[in-house]
């Protein structure tokens, strides 16, 4: 792994380099089409398909490089470098990890705990790997970024995560030899206790994992950090719970006046004719069912794009570094608009309409982001080739040089 001290302070700059420049505003741009993409789309299936998986990294791969090599950040697309042979070891190692997971923990329940602690001595590691990997093979103007976390950094705030369901399965009793009542309500209540602790500590703990990851994005000499409170986060999350109760509400409230009218005419016929004495029931029952899938669509098509968009302005606005800011401006109206559409005509084409619905919601929140550039990228470019910083032709040196798909 490459040295993070360069990285943390690029301290002042000498007189006519890139700080005495004006600043430079680059929008994001996202050209890709539908139709491009529908067609390594449906080969990415068909070949994952008829391989059993195997052909997945390599599908990966070429998604990646789509999506990557049309977005431009403002003339200039972004580079993709991976090697889909090490995407394809990095699947293999995820691969038979969860496979021995899985046969533990259904053959041997009674030692799964020594398997989850295996995971987490692993995960962190794996974890840290990718995102070398995805950043070191990322170039913009023919210079690769980089990810400079440290390996303790991604441990302290991943394991945390494992804690719960290491509990769980400590304190659960397992098998058919019952604990006694008292025993058992004891461990349900320190489970449902640490259920509800982890909970409310949620939105720390992945602003915990977002500060380490943004915080340790690198381009050039630049090193970017994570800028954003932890209020900001949690009212984040309380207004997007706010949100799906107020869903929750509005079903309930249609629901309960169909219901009072379902009822009524069910009552209305009951007394004009015997002969359909279950029509109440039968109503309500369908409306009972309407309302469950219309409060199961609401959840994706409403809750999910306005958690994205609150979500994607606090974290890339909260990202910068000495002399680059980023900025997002994503709009609400619009990224629901989008998803409407989306799912109406996935819907209607029986699914079709997937590789188009991805490329119209990335270009939607792509093209929603900007660039802020206190300096001149050129001399930023000139440095890097000079001291061979990132230049393209580096080898990464990541965790086995391949790519856990994490």
């Amino acid at each position: 792994m490459q040295p993070t001290e360069p990285f943390a302070d690029t301290g002042p700059l000498p007189a006519g380099g890139p700080a005495s420049a004006a600043p430079a505003l680059l929008p994001i741009r996202f050209s890709g089409s539908g139709s491009e993409y529908f067609r390594i789309w449906i080969v990415n299936l068909l070949l994952t398909l008829v391989t059993l998986t195997l052909y997945w990294p390599f599908a990966r791969a070429r998604r990646m490089a789509y999506f990557q090599n049309n977005t431009l950040i403002g003339d200039d697309p972004l580079g993709f470098h991976a090697d889909p042979w090490k995407m394809f070891r990095g699947y293999l190692v995820v691969l038979v990890l969860g496979l021995a997971y899985w046969a533990v923990t259904t053959f041997l329940p009674s030692i799964g705990w020594v398997a989850l602690l295996v995971v987490a001595a692993l995960w962190p590691l794996l974890w840290r790997a990718s995102l070398q990997f995805r950043l070191r093979n990322t170039s913009w103007r023919g210079v690769r970024m980089d990810f400079v976390g440290d390996t303790q950094g991604a441990y302290s705030v991943l394991l945390p995560f494992f804690v719960p369901a290491l509990a769980l399965l400590l304190l659960v009793p397992q098998g058919a030899d019952e604990a006694a009542p008292a025993a058992a309500r004891g461990a349900a209540m320190v489970v449902g206790l640490m259920t509800l602790g982890f909970a409310l500590a949620t939105p720390w703990l992945l602003l915990r994992i977002k500060r380490y990851q943004h915080g340790a994005y690198a381009f050039t000499q630049e090193r970017t950090g994570l800028q954003v409170r932890t209020g900001a986060f949690y009212a984040v999350y309380a207004k997007t719970a706010g949100v799906s109760l107020a869903s929750v509400l509005l079903v309930m409230a249609l629901m309960s006046a169909l219901l009072f009218l379902v009822m009524g005419m069910g009552q209305r016929e009951a007394l004009q004719s015997l002969t359909r004495p279950g029509a109440a029931a039968g109503g309500a029952v369908l409306v009972l069912a309407g309302a469950m899938a219309l409060l199961y669509l609401l959840i994706p098509l409403v809750t999910m794009p306005y958690f994205t968009t609150r979500f994607q302005n606090l974290l890339w606005s909260g990202t910068r570094s000495s002399h680059i800011v980023l900025n997002s401006r994503l709009r609400f109206r619009d990224l629901l608009r989008v998803n409407l559409v989306n799912w109406m005509l996935i819907i209607v084409t029986l699914g079709l309409f997937w590789p188009f619905a991805k490329v119209r919601a990335a270009r939607v929140r792509l093209q929603a982001m900007s660039v802020q550039l206190d300096g001149d990228v050129e001399d930023w470019v000139a440095r890097a080739r000079t001291t061979g910083r990132g230049v393209l032709g580096d080898a990464a040196g990541d965790f086995l040089g391949i790519d856990m798909g994490l």
